[in-house]
């Protein structure tokens, strides 16, 4: 973009006012241009409860944890798992449930995880998706700090 300003410039005034007004006008685009027949997302709110994404976050801890981070650390048990938003913002947005729950880790300690259930989130848009977040082990700072991006 900065050549063209520069051989613009080179041209003197005249001949690059010239050069800028000789261009075609713009055109309305003609039916077959149009995107016919795509209509927006039609989201029917139909989201799983908290305790559906429980197999999903233990399967990816685990596979996070063992593959990206070299640590043998799995989820044991969930405990206190519990809604903490439903649909908090406006209605045209894609629908997620918000939970919150108590994780017990294999290292014995009991950590915080928070996680979303969304609607159409899975892969390639297909299916209910989960995104989640274990509050002192998210150590690529994805929802920091400490997992406030995975809530409401």
């Amino acid at each position: 973009m900065r050549n063209l300003f520069k051989s613009l410039r080179a041209l003197g005034p005249m001949a690059a006012l010239a050069l800028l007004a000789s261009g075609q006008a713009a055109q309305a685009a003609n039916p077959l241009e149009l995107n016919f027949g795509l209509f927006g997302p039609k989201y029917d709110g139909r989201v799983a409860e908290c305790e559906r994404a429980l197999a999903t976050i233990t399967s990816q801890f685990q596979e996070k944890e063992g593959k990206f981070w070299n640590s043998a650390l799995t989820i044991t048990g969930f405990g206190r798992i519990h809604e903490t938003a439903f649909r908090p913002w406006q209605s045209d947005n894609i629908p997620r449930r918000y939970c919150s729950g108590d994780v017990m880790l294999s290292d014995g300690k009991m950590r915080t995880v928070h996680y979303s259930i969304i609607e159409d989130g899975g892969f390639a848009g297909y299916g209910q998706g989960v995104e989640w977040c274990v509050t002192g082990l998210d150590r690529n700072w994805a929802y920091s700090p400490g997992c406030r991006a995975a809530r409401p």
